[in-house]
C-alpha cells in the first residue's frame, strides 16, 4: 500500500475470474489478477503477461506518467488505440503491478453455480 497526500493505493492477488473481448476476440483471461484500488479511480485488474493474447495488440507510441504509479507504455488493435497499458518500471509502492497488464474494459465472470456450490459451515458438500 502506499499513500501520500490523501492518495492511497492498493495491490492485492484477486480471486476473480476477468476477461477481456474486445470485437468478439478474446485477449486476455485470468484467475489470478491482480487487484488495484486507487483513491478517485475505478478497481483495476492488473492481468499477468501470460494471461494476456499479446500477439493479438500492436506496441503503441503513446505512454504517459502517473505521479504514484510511474510510467505507462501502451498498446493497441485495429480500431482502438491504447487499449491496455502496462507499466514495466512501476515506482517500489507498486512493484507487484511491473509487466502486469491492464484493459479499459475488463470483465469479472461470475462463477458457475454448476462448479462453485457452496454449502453451510460442517455440512458436507453434496
Amino acid at each position: 500500500m502506499t499513500a501520500m497526500r490523501g492518495h492511497r493505493i492498493t495491490v492485492e492477488p484477486g480471486t476473480e475470474h476477468v476477461r477481456v473481448v474486445h470485437d468478439g476476440q478474446l485477449l486476455a483471461e485470468s484467475r489470478r489478477p491482480l487487484v488495484l484500488r486507487e483513491t478517485g479511480c475505478p478497481v483495476r485488474y492488473y492481468l499477468p503477461p501470460e494471461d494476456v493474447r499479446t500477439d493479438l495488440l500492436a506496441p503503441s507510441d503513446a505512454s504517459t506518467h502517473c505521479p504514484f504509479k510511474g510510467d505507462a507504455s501502451y498498446w493497441s488493435r485495429p480500431g482502438a488505440a491504447d487499449l491496455v497499458w502496462a507499466y514495466p518500471d512501476p515506482k517500489p509502492e507498486v512493484a507487484a503491478i511491473k509487466d502486469h497488464f491492464c484493459f479499459y474494459a475488463t470483465e469479472t465472470v461470475p462463477p458457475d453455480p454448476e462448479t462453485s456450490r457452496e454449502t453451510a459451515p460442517g455440512t458436507p458438500a453434496g
